[in-house]
């Protein structure tokens, strides 16, 4: 009995951490989310980004018509003066996909001239691998992203070996299952 309840107790645990898999985010909610916003909801697109907690290796999505409008990655200045003269990286197929690959701030504008200036634009925030979550669900807030400019340290990757995402919860699975199985033994 005692093993059976040790076995179920180790499978539960298990089952119950769940590995944090890339996920992808459809920018804006919705296809065809990238474009002017209307005015009654000018700061949208950052608004929804807000609500979200981006991790090391999620993607963004956006859909585009590709011949009205393309995305342009660009440093925080450019973004925040809307420059579309020097972008980082340019993407114009209508059906862009991009991985985040470093914790920060990740700054995108649209590619048209004055669209910027009108709203289509968009700030995310990917979290460090120190604040990587397990579970997805979690309500916490994600940082508000006017306090990182994407070339600040303060929310550096971890260095080293693998991410220490779920080792509380293992941690504390762990002690549930030895001290079980001890008291499991001690009542057999």
């Amino acid at each position: 009995m005692a093993s059976s309840l040790f076995l179920l107790v180790v499978f539960l645990a298990f089952s119950s951490i769940m590995i944090t898999e890339a996920k992808e985010f459809v920018v804006g909610g919705k296809p065809n989310s990238w474009k002017i916003p209307s005015s009654s909801s000018a700061d949208s697109l950052n608004q929804w980004a807000e609500s979200n907690r981006f991790q090391v290796g999620d993607y963004l999505v956006w859909n585009y018509d590709a011949e009205k409008d393309s995305v342009l990655q660009v440093t925080k200045t450019d973004y925040l003066t809307c420059n579309i003269t020097s972008p980082i990286a340019e993407h114009k197929d209508g059906d862009t996909k991009l991985r985040l690959r470093r914790s920060g701030a990740h700054y995108f504008i649209s590619g048209v001239e004055g669209a910027c200036v009108k709203g289509e634009k968009l700030l995310v925030v990917v979290l460090s691998e120190n604040h990587r979550v397990g579970f997805r669900g979690s309500a916490s807030p994600t940082p508000a992203p006017a306090e990182f400019d994407g070339s600040s340290s303060a929310i550096a990757p971890a260095t080293g070996g693998a991410s220490t995402a779920g080792r509380g919860l293992l941690g504390a699975v762990l002690g549930l299952v030895i001290g079980g199985s001890v008291v499991g033994l001690l009542v057999a």
